[in-house]
């Protein structure tokens, strides 16, 4: 294939070609020019896969020029029916590289849905259905038949990646529910299979006693889902209704059952039921007749009204690299949005990922991808999981998620759904904005990740001993970095409260470096872990500053007398006798010499904390709900020197408006030697060719 009249100039000069996709296009024509000639016989393409197959053929008769070339999209849907998939063929050159964007400005929304014209819409006439509706809803509801749409896939009520939603003027709407808001309690469990810890009775039994008379409203409703933290304030799970027993107020559920059991005063509300669409956004649908009932918001022709489809991702990467996706739009499908497995070099940069059912973008093995400058919300699951790098040699994987805002995340599963996942060794999560969420917003595992500049708050909204930042229960996955965070405003309903930093369950060797933590409930929780380093950060307004335990003699006992092994055996799976485990964190290898129960080596210095309670140490966890007693950390295996605790005002640039830098006349830098100035101004997002717009934080 030849290009003609398409070369663009880059950044830095030097010659690219290009090929443009239009909604407008053809796929027999040239695909070089951006729009179709007066005769009509030549301009763009009209698909992604046309493009990408044009750049294989180019490939083939020779190298891609220096410089790259660029698949310049122009505005408008592309709806996918299925996967647009990049294999390691498709794979540009450090020299080379391909990049796949908007065309300058344009809007180009790539969307895993299907519309439904405002026009298909009608009330509802058949008096079962308006029987079966409240009251409130009766000449507001809505309905379309979706087989005469073409739809007939109706996915799965509670199954991720198999949903389907329901989006209008591009926000999710309800699936009918009650209550409305918040949640009803469980009024007793039954006493069958009854069980106790920490002091807590729960019953394996799979069904329960509610409150009220609500449920005999649901007597009509063939597929009656809970979704419920049924045990625990930290472990949610979507039950299905086997039946309802009025008379005894009785709930039985369908198997399979919560693995934790449930518990007396826990919180659940009903889904998926047409008696319970009684306010606007409220939706429901007739899986036998695939009728969709609907009470919209808004007049509908203020649409679009469209429902997600797609349970692939939206674009794979496969073993592909120096390819960038850059500044499109991927919204309303059921599944993953992009998703890069193994190559090198690949970057997802300035798009716009909302309303994805699962994960918006999923990085799996491959060294040196990004997630940079994206806006990611409405998100089911989790905003951003990187996975990369070798644990048992302890190669960096060097993938990385940079200025990203990431909010509205872990709508549909809540817990362990953070906005962003990193696992393997050495990534780095930087200058991210993340808010609103039900549970947490970084999720940990492996070695030697930096977690850096990034604003936090608003989250674990919905549970209960829950952390901003967590990681726990592996002795081996040391030398991770958390510095020059903010973590403001923090705090959720559940048991437990919130822990900003939680480094649960011996979680060790972690540097908490010149983080600024405000009004931010239990800001750092180091549980029974040992080599940890508190070091020049900023409590203020928090409950309580910095908490250490040894839980390993109490109530966690088990992992040191032999029950539970699994500390010792993610030990021996890295080989921890061995280099570069032996060289790197010598501190393993004398780990059983003395007790491991006592949270040795954790270091807290030069901290400055301001009002509320300052360091605990004497054992009493309350991560069940209720208080666990344990005995005190001896204060000998724990180096705490030159913190500051005041009730006043210890010299902040202006605390009123959040600006938690120290003036040069504060009285910190006498009073705490070398504790040095957070780079305050630099923490959240920033501008750049990617993001050339700024969100403000608010409490």
């Amino acid at each position: 294939m030849t290009i003609t009249n398409s070369a663009t100039t880059t950044r830095t000069g030097s010659a690219q070609a290009a090929f443009y996709v239009a909604t407008n296009g053809n796929g027999d024509w040239s695909g070089t020019l951006p729009d179709p000639n007066p005769e009509g016989n030549d301009g763009p393409f009209a698909t992604l896969e046309r493009a990408r197959d044009a750049i294989r053929t180019l490939k083939q008769a020779g190298p891609l020029p220096v410089g790259g070339l660029t698949v310049w999209i122009r505005s408008g849907a592309y709806p996918l029916a299925a996967t647009f998939e990049l294999t390691a063929e498709d794979s540009g050159t450090p020299e080379a590289p391909i990049v796949y964007r908007a065309y300058q400005d344009e809007k180009v929304q790539l969307s895993g849905s299907v519309a439904i014209p405002a026009a298909a819409f009608e009330p509802v006439s058949d008096p079962a259905i308006v029987a079966r509706i409240d009251n409130t809803a009766h000449g507001k509801v809505l309905q379309v038949d979706l087989k005469a749409q073409g739809i007939s896939d109706y996915g799965e009520v509670a199954q991720p990646g198999k949903r389907m939603e329901l989006f209008f003027q591009d926000r999710p709407m309800t699936l009918a529910r009650w209550p409305n808001e918040s949640f009803a309690h469980i009024a007793d469990v039954m006493a069958e299979e009854t069980f106790a810890i920490f002091g807590i009775t729960g019953s394996r039994a799979p069904r329960f006693i509610y409150e009220g008379d609500r449920p005999a409203r649901w007597r009509a409703e063939p597929d009656i889902w809970l979704f419920g933290y049924w045990f625990w304030d930290w472990a949610e799970e979507y039950m299905r209704v086997e039946s309802i027993d009025t008379g005894q107020h009785l709930i039985n559920l369908a198997d399979p059952q919560h693995h934790y059991g449930y518990q007396a005063g826990q919180r659940f509300y009903a889904l998926n039921l047409l008696a319970e669409l009684d306010q606007p956004g409220e939706w429901y649908l007739d899986r036998d007749s695939g009728i969709l009932y609907f009470w919209p918001p808004a007049p509908l022709d203020e649409g679009p009204v469209v429902v997600s489809m797609l349970e692939e991702p939206m674009i794979t990467m496969a073993d592909v690299s120096y390819v960038t996706v850059r500044n499109l739009l991927f919204e309303c499908t059921r599944g993953t949005g992009v998703e890069v497995r193994g190559g090198t070099h690949n970057l997802i940069a300035g798009c716009t990922l909302r309303n994805i059912g699962t994960t918006a973008v999923r990085i799996d093995g491959g060294t040196e991808h990004g997630v940079v400058g994206c806006d990611i919300y409405e998100i089911g699951e989790t905003g951003v999981s990187l996975s990369g790098g070798d644990r048992l040699t302890l190669t960096p994987g060097e993938h990385f998620a940079s200025n990203n805002h990431i909010h509205h995340y872990g709508q549909w599963k809540r817990t362990c759904r953070p906005a962003i996942q990193t696992s393997g060794v050495g990534n780095q999560l930087t200058h991210n904005l993340i808010h609103d969420a039900p549970h947490g917003a970084i999720m940990l595992s492996g070695n030697e990740h930096l977690i850096e500049f990034n604003e936090i708050y608003h989250i674990c909204q919905e549970t209960g001993d829950a952390g901003g930042f967590y990681m726990g229960r592996d002795w081996t996955e040391r030398g991770n970095i958390i510095r020059y965070n903010f973590f403001h405003h923090i705090s959720g309903p559940g048991s437990g409260g919130s822990r900003p930093v939680y480094l649960d369950d011996w979680a060790s060797g972690t540097t908490v470096l010149g983080n600024v933590f405000y009004q931010a409930g239990r800001a750092v929780f180091i549980g029974g872990g040992r080599d940890n380093i508190v070091d020049n950060n900023i409590f203020v307004d928090c409950s309580q500053s910095v908490y250490v335990d040894a839980r390993g003699k109490g109530w966690a006992s088990s992992s040191f007398d032999g029950t539970n092994t699994v500390l010792v055996d993610r030990m021996e799976a890295v080989n921890y006798r061995q280099p570069p485990y032996s060289t790197r964190y010598p501190e393993l290898l004398t780990l059983y010499d003395d007790d491991p129960a006592e949270p040795k080596g954790n270091v807290i210095v030069r901290n400055v904390c301001v009002r509320g309670t300052w360091l605990d140490m004497a054992g009493i966890d309350r991560a069940a709900g209720v208080l666990l007693d344990l005995p005190p950390v001896n204060p000998e295996s724990v180096t705490i020197q030159d913190n500051l605790v005041t009730d006043d005002d210890p010299g902040f640039v202006d605390a009123e408006n959040m600006n938690f830098q120290f003036r040069a006349d504060s009285p910190v830098h006498q009073q705490i030697p070398g504790f040095q100035q957070i780079p305050f101004d630099q923490i959240g997002l920033y501008r750049d060719e990617y993001r050339t717009a700024l969100h403000r934080s608010d409490s």
